[in-house]
């Protein structure tokens, strides 16, 4: 009853934010944190605001650069970036999109710094395809000329990734690193499962066309 009130109340006012009247509750519960927070510079409001998505960014930071300490830094430089242009926030979509975009996009950030490696490459393009990312490298011990074309391999691989836009390259890490399954891709980035559906099929698209065409011109 007190989330529709304040909902109406909210959508109601004249501020210059237009609210998105198909916000969750919990939306709008974030949006009037984020106002107590901007307007009367509570600091329980930013701590309400990270106890409720500190552990969900830790945890997609972790799956991003698979390393613990890496993921509690980056978890908190997402918090300042977005605390420092939390004014700039408004409810035409959910806090919680906001902040993961925030979030996704300076892990990107980082792992283009640090050269990851963001892609599992046992797994084949297109299911019943034979044609894979690269030598399966699950197995034991590699003899040198293994290890030589694995480590090949991955360079190459790198290079695909590199041409591939930080929305397709996420796409990838995360169902072929990660094995995530496009519903859970969904609920992490917070978007339409149909827009999952569309944009791995295109980054897919896109590795597919980037290793033919390097096959055709002798490099694979």
């Amino acid at each position: 009853m007190e989330v529709n009130q304040n909902r109406r109340q909210l959508t109601g006012s004249s501020s210059d934010y237009v609210m998105n009247k198909n916000l969750s509750d919990r939306a709008v519960e974030d949006f009037e944190i984020v106002q107590r927070a901007v307007h009367y510079k509570e600091e329980r409001a930013y701590t309400e605001l990270m106890s409720r998505y500190k552990e969900a960014i830790y945890n997609m930071m972790l799956k991003m650069v698979h390393n613990r300490e890496d993921a509690d830094d980056l978890t908190l430089e997402a918090f300042g970036k977005a605390f420092s242009k939390l004014a700039t926030y408004t409810p035409r979509y959910a806090f919680s999109t906001w902040l993961f975009k925030i979030a996704i996009n300076n892990c990107i950030d980082f792992i283009r710094k640090k050269k990851l490696n963001m892609l599992s490459i046992d797994d084949p393009i297109e299911a019943n395809n034979t044609q894979d990312y690269s030598s399966n490298l699950r197995s034991g011990g590699l003899d040198p000329e293994q290890s030589y074309i694995r480590t090949q391999k991955l360079r190459l691989m790198r290079s695909y990734l590199r041409q591939l836009t930080p929305k397709y390259r996420l796409m990838i890490e995360l169902r072929f690193f990660e094995e995530l399954t496009y519903d859970e891709i969904s609920r992490e980035l917070d978007i339409p499962l149909g827009t999952v559906k569309a944009q791995l099929f295109r980054a897919k698209e896109l590795l597919s066309t980037l290793m033919q065409d390097s096959r055709r011109s002798g490099h694979l």
